[in-house]
């Protein structure tokens, strides 16, 4: 059964978003209600919903700063046996908004929920969950078909709206201070080829340099500009521009190439689908 998390601060529109799901989408099972960004992490990290309606004006952690957790939270890379959810955000008009979403990237629902525009978002989310299902592996993970939250487009959206909602959020890191061997050195953020972390560090990979840092790739992802990388894996964000080809192992595991470097980057499963041809 599919089932869902429905995430706003006010307790009249989570309870007529409920009650216009059920007239839509019967089979529908809406597991718990969050009143805040929070919360709605912690549920879902919990909960493994297959769906999180997340408004997206909240107080403390806006929808759209807990999509971006929500994003990062294991899934079939740590073995967890859950691919992620879909995301949809609750709002009221909102025309920046509204633009960005009728681009497709991601689903909305506008309050009040109407139940024509309701369905139209449902219908979108029945077919998208139908292809994932389409394309699998035999243990059930996906294949070739990523969630919404876990492709470039999703993750380059999410960091606008998250900077028209916090006009106070830092400007996107232009450096990275790093330790080589026993120094601290500045390394530019546009010749960083690839991040990949470990439990406790993140190594940083130039052309010529190799470094580690203490910032796991979740914060990585909030402070540098997502239109220059790709998140690859929960543990690898690479530079577009380094991109020099992906192949397939004897696993079928996808591998990425880095320009000037013989390592290969395992692309994780919930990844897969960024490279589709392949």
């Amino acid at each position: 059964m599919t089932c869902a998390l429905i995430a706003d601060d006010e307790r009249l529109m989570r309870e007529q978003l409920r009650a216009r799901l059920k007239e839509v989408w019967p089979e529908l099972e809406i597991v718990a209600d969050a009143k805040n960004g929070q919360e709605a992490v912690a549920l879902t990290e919990q909960l493994h919903p297959d769906i999180v309606f997340l408004d997206i004006r909240m107080p403390g952690l806006t929808g759209v700063d807990a999509a971006r957790q929500i994003a990062q939270l294991p899934t079939f890379d740590d073995a967890q046996g859950w691919p992620g959810c879909e995301i949809v955000f609750i709002t009221a008009y909102d025309q920046y908004a509204v633009q960005a979403f009728e681009q497709g990237v991601v689903d909305y629902v506008l309050k009040p929920a109407e139940r024509e525009r309701l369905q139209v978002t449902v219908q979108r989310i029945r077919q998208r969950m139908a292809e994932r299902a389409s394309h699998q592996y035999g243990d059930g993970a996906l294949a070739e078909a990523p969630l919404a939250a876990h492709t470039p487009d999703m993750q380059q959206l999410l960091q606008r709206l998250a900077s028209q909602l916090n006009p106070q959020t830092p400007a996107k890191l232009q450096w990275i201070q790093a330790t080589v061997r026993q120094a601290i050195q500045m390394i530019p953020v546009a010749e960083v080829l690839f991040f990949i972390s470990d439990e406790k560090y993140t190594r940083v990979q130039t052309a010529t340099v190799e470094a580690l840092i203490r910032k796991p790739i979740k914060e990585l992802v909030e402070e540098i500009d997502m239109n220059l990388f790709w998140q690859i894996h929960r543990s690898t964000l690479v530079n577009i521009k380094a991109i020099a080809g992906v192949s397939r192992d004897e696993r079928g595991r996808q591998l990425v190439s880095v320009r000037g470097l013989t390592e290969k980057l395992e692309v994780s499963r919930s990844y897969a689908g960024l490279f589709k041809a392949m």
